[in-house]
């Protein structure tokens, strides 16, 4: 039987250079690669009305109940990674669609975070615009070494991180709601709360799971608390901060600057604020754009299509 596999959100069109994609034509797959994001449920609800399989990258397609329901003929659903905030798997589920996840990289978006960090602390991005135009040294940095660095959310992306900093000679304090003093020791951090952390740190950076609890968790006091002289880092999800008040923040100078990798709307719209406001480094969610890391995702992927047809899907995730 004759089964179309889409390849969705390939923005830099090398899908089929990480996976073999077109050996699945044995059996029976034809494969369509879509490199453009959709722009509302009914574009993907008509892209994907034909297709059986589909690979998403990440959260640059959501896949709620509302549009699941408009894809009768959807039976796998592969996410590159192994959670995926925007699919309703439980929805899913009740369908009879499976949803497969991949293996990922546990050093790309720390290392990005540590990259962002760094550009904004020594205002790389403003000071090479200058050198372009012809200006040399317009602005002074700060060093890091000394420092005070608050990591928000302490799992396997912000651990690292939190050695970072070590390894650069800051001390380091923690929280999340859930955090122990015995997981906040364990990686060289001091637990503390949320205020003391927003308080007291010279860099805050933003390592959880975006959810209904973690929405809006950085807002205007704690964005006040961290002062004229703070950064903010946010490499994990663009709604885990109030956007109102980090432009105000920004034009205001209730904080030094932010680099952000991830916002409320991606990809960014033209118009969008955080745009034009100043001391800021952005860059277009690139925290697991690693050639590793598509290695892994879409070589993972090709694997749960293969065992899927073969009968014995592989890495199913449930609700």
């Amino acid at each position: 039987m004759q089964q179309r596999l889409a390849i969705l959100d390939d923005y830099q069109d090398v899908a089929h250079g990480f996976a073999d994609w077109s050996a699945l034509q044995k059996s029976g797959v034809t494969t369509s690669v879509f490199r453009e994001p959709f722009q509302s449920e009914d574009a993907v609800a008509a892209a994907l009305a034909d297709f059986q399989i589909v690979v998403a990258m990440r959260e640059r397609t959501p896949f709620p109940r509302a549009v699941l329901e408009r894809l009768p003929g959807l039976k796998l659903l592969v996410t590159t990674g192994m959670a995926n905030a925007a699919i309703d798997v439980a929805a899913a589920e009740d369908l009879g669609i499976t949803v497969c996840g991949t293996p990922g990289s546990p050093t790309a978006a720390p290392e990005l975070t540590w990259a962002l960090l760094l550009a904004l602390a020594r205002n790389l991005p403003a000071e090479e615009r200058s050198l372009r135009a012809g200006t040399w040294q317009t602005s002074v940095g700060m060093e890091l070494s000394g420092k005070t660095l608050g990591v928000v959310g302490l799992g396997n992306i912000g651990r690292r991180v939190a050695a970072f900093g070590q390894a650069f000679g800051m001390d380091v304090l923690a929280w999340s709601e859930n955090l122990t003093e015995e997981t906040a020791a364990d990686v060289g951090a001091r637990k503390v709360s949320k205020e003391d952390l927003f308080r007291n740190s010279d860099v805050v950076t933003l390592h959880l799971r975006l959810s209904p609890r973690s929405e809006g968790i950085v807002g205007e006091r704690e964005l006040k608390l961290l002062g004229p002289e703070g950064l903010l880092v946010n490499t994990s999800r663009g709604p885990l901060v109030e956007q109102d008040a980090l432009v105000r923040a920004l034009n205001d100078g209730w904080i030094r600057g932010a680099a952000l990798d991830v916002f409320d709307t991606e990809p960014i719209p033209p118009a969008h604020p955080l745009l034009s406001t100043p001391n800021t480094v952005l860059s277009p969610h690139l925290g697991y754009v690693t050639q590793e890391s598509y290695r892994q995702f879409y070589g993972g992927a090709f694997e749960d299509v293969k065992a899927w047809l073969a009968g014995s899907p592989v890495r199913v995730i449930l609700p």
